[in-house]
C-alpha cells in the first residue's frame, strides 16, 4: 500500500508498504480521507517526542471495512467507518469505570514514543480494534466524517464545562477544537459565548458558527472589551484550547468568582498560572482529554448538521503532496483551519 511516512524530523516520504494485517478483534478500513491534525504538524517537527520516526501518521480519518477478524462483531465488510483516535483496552479499571480516555493501556492512532509505536490512517489502509469504530450515515461524506474525531476533542471539553442555562462563557482560541467546543457549549445551553483569537479570519468563523462576540487578543482595548463583555461579575466559565500562558492567563481572568475554567489545550508542558487568583476565588479546574465515549453522538450531531464541519475543511491534497502541505502548515498560513487527505 501507499503510506506517507515520518522518516525524519521534518522529513516525510510516500512508500510503499505491506497492507497491515487484522488481528482477531480488528477492522482493516480501505481509508478515503484522513485530516491532519495540528499534533500531526507539531510531530513531524520531532519536537514533541511522540512521533518517533518512522511512522506513519493520521488519527482523524474514514474509510471502508475490507476485512475483519474473528471476534469482530456489529460489522460487516463494506460498511463505511470512523473511528477514535484513542485505543483503549475495555478491561482496565478506568475503561470499567467509564473512563475509556484515562485507559491504563492507552494507544493513540499514528503516535509514537518510547513505549509504543501505533501507525496511523496517512495510508491506504489502516487496522484499528472493531470497538472504536461507528457506522457512518449516508448523509457523512468521508471528508466530513475525518474531522469528526477533533468534534469528539472539541465536545468533551463542553461536556467537561459545568454551566447552567443561558450562562456566559469565553472560548480562548478559534482553531479547530477551539470552534467545536463553541457549537457544543452552545448546543449545552450557552446563553452568550465570547471567542477570543488573534487571527481575524478565525474569529469572523466563530461568528459565523454560532459565537455571540468575537475580540481579537492582539487589539489595544482587548482588556477593557473583555471586561465590558463580562460584566459586572465574569463570565460564568471559560474553555482554553490553546495551551500557553498567555491564552490560560486570558481565560483565568474571564471568570468570575467560583467559576469554572477547562483545559483543553496542549501546547506547553508547563505553564505559569495566577495561583491566587484560583485560590481565593474558588475556581474550579478541569482537564480535558481527548474523548470519552462522545465519537457516536457526533457522528449524529455532524450529520443533523447541528455541528457544522465543512466551513473548517480549507483544502483537499494528495499524499504525494504530503511534504508541502506539512511544511506550509507548520509555518502558518493565514485563515487556514484543515486540511484533508482523499483517496481514491
Amino acid at each position: 500500500m501507499k503510506a506517507l511516512v515520518n522518516t525524519a524530523p521534518y522529513k516525510l516520504e510516500v512508500q510503499d508498504w505491506p497492507i497491515p494485517t487484522a488481528g482477531p478483534d480488528d477492522l482493516l478500513v480501505k481509508v478515503k480521507a484522513c485530516a491532519i491534525c495540528g499534533s500531526d504538524v507539531k510531530g513531524y517537527s520531532g519536537k514533541t517526542g511522540r512521533r518517533l520516526p518512522p511512522i506513519i501518521m493520521g488519527h482523524e480519518a474514514a474509510g471502508v471495512v475490507v476485512e475483519m477478524g474473528a471476534n469482530v462483531s456489529g460489522f460487516q465488510v463494506g460498511d463505511r467507518v470512523s473511528f477514535d483516535s484513542t485505543i483503549y483496552c475495555q478491561k482496565c479499571p478506568f475503561c470499567l469505570s467509564g473512563q475509556l480516555n484515562l485507559c491504563e493501556n492507552r494507544r493513540v492512532l499514528g503516535v509514537s514514543t518510547p513505549e509504543y509505536r501505533q501507525h496511523g490512517a496517512m495510508a491506504e489502509y489502516v487496522v484499528v480494534p472493531y470497538w472504536i469504530a461507528v457506522h457512518l450515515p449516508k448523509e457523512l461524506s468521508f471528508a466530513q466524517a475525518s474531522v469528526i474525531e477533533t468534534v469528539a476533542i472539541g465536545i468533551h471539553g463542553a461536556n467537561r464545562t459545568p454551566i447552567k442555562l443561558n450562562d456566559t462563557v469565553v472560548v480562548v482560541g478559534a482553531g479547530p477544537v477551539g470552534l467545536f467546543a463553541l457549537q457544543g457549549i452552545r448546543l449545552k445551553g450557552a446563553g452568550k459565548v465570547i471567542v477570543t483569537d488573534l487571527v481575524a479570519s478565525r474569529l469572523e468563523m466563530a461568528k459565523q458558527l454560532g459565537a455571540d462576540v468575537v475580540l481579537q487578543t492582539n487589539s489595544p482595548d482587548f482588556a477593557a472589551r473583555l471586561r465590558a463583555e463580562t460584566a459586572p461579575f465574569g463570565a460564568d466559565a471559560a474553555i482554553e484550547a490553546v495551551g500557553v500562558d498567555s491564552a490560560i492567563a486570558t481565560a483565568l481572568g474571564a471568570i468570575r468568582k467560583g467559576g469554572a475554567l477547562t483545559l483543553i489545550g496542549n501546547v506547553s508542558p508547563t505553564v505559569n498560572v495566577d495561583l491566587q487568583s484560583i485560590v481565593t476565588r474558588e475556581i474550579t479546574l478541569y482537564g480535558s482529554c481527548a474523548s470519552n465515549g462522545e465519537f457516536k453522538a457526533c457522528v449524529d450531531l455532524v450529520a443533523s448538521g447541528k455541528i457544522k464541519v465543512d466551513p473548517l475543511i480549507s483544502e483537499y491534497v494528495t499524499l504525494e503532496q504530503g511534504q508541502e502541505t506539512f511544511d506550509k502548515l507548520y509555518k502558518g498560513v493565514e485563515g487556514h483551519v484543515k486540511s484533508v487527505f482523499l483517496f481514491e
